[in-house]
């Protein structure tokens, strides 16, 4: 793979994609674009205080982007069954790394999470990177269940458990659920029995309870959620801040870099809150914009889904239109007191490596799926018109479109 093919916007060979995998691609690009403008205006104020660099955080995330962009465009160019072939392995590795950061001194401590592996100066998210490799896998896992033995359905449900019980023990209870929530609407995609499915769901609530019994901070987060004002300096602060934002936007906002919440009155506004400040510069208008970006992902990918013949990669698919576009739903939910605070980031938006390599994964797979699903149905079509000798040519031709 040359390094022109790692641009996949100016390879010629985009301009022959489907124009399902094209639309795609520029809606990915141009959620990437608004977000990291987004990024440089929430994050300068910050920035600028805490290191004498307004542009610290942005450009560290160009460098992130860059490296995503990397991963993002072998997902595009690599076909879907060798991709396959290694996710179960990398998840594996991931996992162990998830279990690592668990030793006492080993793991980076954050606001009383230890989520973070450091690689000399580079922190690593393992619980973030593993996410597309989770869809993989629980897609392959869960689109062939009847062709596996029960020896095989125990060994990955058990990996798949032991991936979220070591997200929880970070802890991460938002993330936790969010790759739960995946693998279990993979399943239900899948067509497993209710029996199953439903007994999961519950065994997956009474966790979150007892998580949330356990830890007092989440308790208290679901307590401030319910009311943020009861305790509008502590508590609640975060929320009410978060909401005097998005009020404060009206309908066509303060305008690109004038938020004032910013200035240091909402908490991490660059991360699990930067959709306030977007709401409060662009407004009602801004924000229905965005809206109806995030619905036309989902209404592509739905469609990706729906044409693509091939099971597994059909819940590629549903899988990764569940964790982009999910997860910014809940990121949404959480800034405007929908639902209680996490620490999900907004894919695309919110300042982070980990979590921007792991989203441009997911966009990736998405758009190689529906690159293989449309080229498939062409090469079908075009092979009834053809006598074999053609057939054969016209084949090769298809396969090597694929892999390049």
């Amino acid at each position: 793979m040359t390094l022109r093919n790692l641009i996949s916007w100016i390879h010629p060979s985009a301009k022959d994609w489907a124009i399902d995998a094209r639309l795609l691609r520029w809606l990915t690009f141009l959620w990437l674009f608004v977000g990291l403008a987004v990024l440089f205006s929430a994050s300068y104020p910050s920035a600028d205080a805490e290191f004498g660099d307004g542009l610290y955080y942005f450009k560290r995330q160009l460098i992130w982007i860059t490296l995503g962009m990397i991963a993002f465009n072998f997902f595009v160019r690599s076909p879907l069954r060798y991709i396959l072939k290694i996710a179960h392995l990398i998840m594996l590795v991931l996992l162990g790394l998830i279990l690592i950061i668990l030793i006492p001194g080993v793991g980076t401590t954050v606001n009383g999470a230890t989520r973070w592996l450091s690689l000399g100066p580079v922190p690593l998210q393992p619980s973030e990177l593993i996410k597309p490799f989770l869809i993989l896998q629980s897609a392959c896992i869960f689109g062939q269940w009847q062709q596996i033995s029960l020896r095989v359905r125990l060994f990955w449900l058990g990996m798949f458990a032991l991936v979220l019980l070591g997200i929880l023990l970070q802890p991460n209870l938002s993330t936790t659920a969010l790759c739960g929530m995946t693998v279990w609407l993979i399943a239900l995609a899948a067509g497993l029995p209710f029996f199953h499915l439903g007994g999961t769901a519950l065994g997956g609530v009474l966790l979150a309870t007892i998580s949330i019994s356990i830890k007092e901070y989440q308790r208290r987060r679901v307590m401030s959620f319910l009311n943020p004002w009861a305790d509008p300096m502590n508590d609640g602060y975060q929320l009410i801040q978060s909401l005097l934002a998005v009020g404060s936007g009206g309908t066509w906002g303060s305008g690109f870099g004038l938020s004032q919440q910013k200035l240091f009155y909402l908490p991490i506004q660059y991360t699990d809150f930067i959709f306030a400040v977007f709401a409060e510069e662009f407004g009602f208008v801004g924000t229905t914009l965005l809206l109806m970006l995030i619905v036309a992902y989902a209404t592509l990918a739905t469609i990706v889904a729906l044409k693509t013949r091939h099971p597994i990669h059909r819940l590629v698919a549903i899988g990764a239109m569940i964790l982009i576009v999910g997860q910014s739903l809940l990121n949404i939910g959480v800034a405007t007191g929908v639902l209680p605070t996490t620490g999900l980031p907004f894919p695309f938006f919110s300042y982070g490596g980990s979590s921007m390599i792991a989203n441009l994964c997911s966009a990736g797979l998405l758009i190689r799926v529906a690159r293989e699903s449309s080229e498939a149905q062409v090469v079908s079509l075009q092979a009834r018109r053809q006598s074999p000798p053609q057939r054969r040519r016209r084949q090769r031709t298809q396969l090597q479109r694929i892999k390049d």
